[in-house]
């Protein structure tokens, strides 16, 4: 997998993980650090989103489908930085994805010695487990967005 800077060209795929309009998140691109994960050629099928997997929409063995002409977009990161806090709005994507993506947040706020918070929908409980696998910790409730209910996590930054 490899992971690039999210470009406004980005905003279809972006919306079909999020669930979003395209118009919505080419915005996000604008306002927000965004990182995106492309399947590269060689990764197997484990690397697919959920959503792909229930509805065989991935790339098919004749190269047609998402993906036929450039890199296939398998997850994303959206996150800004505040004062003291790297907070990370979005985290879609395959597993392997979100893991991996989830590091990108981390390693800038470690780098300016700031702690990190993320939003977890609490209706998305493998994010749950992503990032509490991540060794975030939760702390409570966080904003509702479209009427539902978020989790927030957060990691401090390493002592010393």
């Amino acid at each position: 997998m490899r992971v690039r800077d999210a470009v406004e060209d980005d905003g279809e795929a972006l919306g079909d993980l999020a669930d979003a309009p395209a118009e919505v998140m080419r915005n996000v691109v604008h306002d927000r650090t965004v990182r995106v994960a492309e399947r590269e050629p060689d990764d197997g099928p484990g690397d697919e989103t959920e959503a792909e997997a229930d509805a065989g929409t991935g790339t098919g063995a004749d190269g047609e489908g998402i993906g036929a002409d450039r890199p296939e977009v398998v997850g994303f990161v959206g996150f800004d930085a505040m004062p003291g806090t790297v907070r990370v709005t979005y985290l879609r994507g395959s597993r392997a994805a979100r893991e991996r993506l989830l590091e990108e947040p981390v390693r800038f706020a470690r780098k300016e010695g700031m702690a990190v918070e993320v939003l977890v929908p609490e209706s998305e409980t493998e994010t749950t487990r992503v990032v509490e696998e991540a060794g975030f910790e939760p702390t409570g409730d966080g904003p509702r967005f479209d009427g539902g209910r978020t989790l927030k996590y957060r990691l401090d930054p390493p002592a010393g």
